[in-house]
């Protein structure tokens, strides 16, 4: 009878570390976890994901005016989606749609040029005829797209500030979830206060 009750309280033991090791994504000894790029071997591009590819296409930030948009400079695709709520003028509106057209035109012709060049560094390792050279160049051009991309988005940024009133920035930044301080009054500490201030069209 003990001997029994000993094996039953063996097998519960063991189910209960198999379903723990199934739980955590165990697959017995000695199985080796899933690189967290497993599935991407399928991109067409391995280093851009569709999302990566249709942000592109569409002229969209991509995260590459962060410095800006998070130091209280504002974009000018998401003034017009905020443009009651600040509110615009009528002329200002017209103003900021005018810088959002020439730089979405702009960061999309860029973001298909880097997206090809993507595709290109992609085709040298899948052939087989990357080398040291070659990959150099490849990097240089794809180094280049991209901060061409980023100059874009982020030098449109540097343009909102003399269109809008320092109480729109502020409301803007607000309604961003940015903060409540007056950009004018607190300029961030390590930044040049006369630059901020200029920046955010403070008086």
């Amino acid at each position: 009878m003990r001997h029994a009750k000993t094996k039953r309280k063996a097998a519960t033991l063991a189910a209960f570390l198999g379903a723990a090791l199934l739980a955590a994504g165990g697959h017995g000894h000695g199985a080796e976890p899933a690189s967290p790029y497993a599935g991407q071997q399928q991109r067409p591009i391995k280093s851009l994901s569709a999302d990566d590819i249709t942000e592109l296409r569409r002229g969209g930030g991509w995260g590459l005016a962060k410095a800006a948009e998070l130091n209280g400079v504002p974009g000018p695709a998401h003034l017009l989606e905020l443009k009651d709520e600040i509110p615009l003028t009528e002329d200002q509106v017209v103003a900021v749609t005018a810088l959002f057209d020439r730089m979405k035109s702009r960061a999309v012709e860029q973001g298909e040029r880097l997206i090809e060049l993507e595709r290109a560094l992609e085709v040298l390792f899948r052939n087989g005829t990357a080398t040291d050279t070659v990959l150099r160049q490849a990097l240089d051009a794809i180094g280049q797209a991209r901060a061409e991309l980023r100059y874009i988005h982020l030098v449109t940024h540097l343009e909102t500030p003399k269109i809008l009133s320092p109480e729109q920035i502020a409301k803007y930044n607000r309604l961003r979830g940015y903060g409540t301080a007056d950009p004018c009054a607190s300029p961030p500490e390590g930044h040049d206060a006369e630059m901020w201030r200029k920046h955010h069209g403070c008086k």
